[in-house]
């Protein structure tokens, strides 16, 4: 029987998050089902589940199949009408999911929505995976009204407007089911990271919208199942993201805009170097597997870029001309 919303939480080896981050979830999704999807772990989170929270629903896959893998082969099982794709270390409250869904209930073309991503940790501060929207500049660099690199923003009532965005956050990524499975689901080649920039970037370039709605809030810790600094972490950012552009941008843009984007991730990849921090191969190594997979994609018939996209480098606005912040971007 489909019900309206299915809030799917992916779990691997997360068991030490659950007794602080699921309790929220079941006080405050007001009787939706709970979809606890396993991908195989090798700790004790399917037992701890099983014993504290016999209402939340599971689902045990065989193998880990990654973040965009082990989506797709849940919800092909699961019937509703909004899924709510949600990390196992967000603390969600009182009332989240309503505003979301009357947000889309009003509007056909709203394809996804995420709510106010805020920090576990500092809790009047934006997170960095998501913050107040995601958006992307020409060149492919995503940032977020909030979260400009490494700078992340007191939440001051700044961004509290219901506004289009380019990308949700895939912490509480909230998507009609049907476009869902029309679209594809999550590319499982990219395992984790920027698929649902990807996601948001297929709906787009057919016409469909992505919202954020801060009536909506939840608070994210991050870095839960990967470190922001880890080598497999950065491999997966370029290489998805090299993707994404191939996939995603006009015809007549791909080839001057990679080149362009080869010069900047050039840089970086020096940068790298010079920290020894083990992330300047991880570079190289994106852009080789890049070349070889970039052949099992056809180029987007899309002929401009969607709405929402910076028309500047956010590299050399941050970096060069010191704009730190979404209102200075703007």
């Amino acid at each position: 029987m489909q019900s309206d919303l299915a809030i799917v939480i992916l779990n691997y080896n997360t068991c030490h998050l659950l007794n602080t981050y699921l309790p929220s979830v079941v006080n405050y999704s007001n009787g939706h089902r709970i979809i606890f999807v396993d991908n195989a772990s090798k700790d004790e989170s399917v037992s701890f589940v099983k014993e504290n929270y016999p209402q939340i629903e599971l689902i045990q896959l065989d193998k880990n199949y990654g973040f965009t893998g082990g989506y797709n082969r849940a919800l092909k099982q699961i019937e509703a009408k909004y899924y709510c794709l949600l990390n196992t270390d967000v603390q969600v409250t009182e009332n989240w999911t309503q505003p979301i869904i009357n947000l889309m209930e009003s509007d056909e073309t709203i394809a996804v929505c995420q709510p106010k991503l805020l920090s576990y940790i500092k809790k009047n501060k934006f997170e960095y995976a998501g913050a107040a929207g995601g958006y992307i500049d020409y060149l492919g660099y995503p940032f977020c009204a909030g979260r400009v690199f490494e700078t992340i923003e007191e939440d001051k009532g700044q961004y509290d407007q219901i506004k289009e965005i380019f990308w949700a956050s895939g912490a509480a990524f909230f998507i009609r089911s049907e476009l869902y499975h029309a679209f594809g689901g999550l590319d499982e080649n990219y395992f984790a990271h920027f698929e649902e920039i990807d996601l948001c970037w297929r709906l787009k370039n057919a016409g469909y919208k992505i919202f954020t709605n801060p009536l909506s809030k939840v608070y994210h810790l991050g870095g839960g199942t990967l470190n922001k600094t880890s080598p497999f972490k950065t491999y997966l950012n370029f290489r998805n993201s090299l993707l994404t552009l191939y996939k995603n941008l006009p015809q007549d843009k791909v080839n001057s805009i990679l080149r362009k984007r080869k010069i900047l991730d050039f840089i970086a990849a020096l940068t790298f170097l010079l920290k020894r921090n083990g992330e300047f191969s991880s570079v190289i190594k994106a852009y080789k597997d890049f070349k070889k997979m970039k052949s099992q994609y056809k180029k987007s018939t899309s002929q401009t870029y969607p709405s929402c996209v910076y028309h500047k480098s956010i590299v050399i606005q941050n970096k060069l001309k010191s704009k730190h912040t979404f209102t200075q971007l703007q």
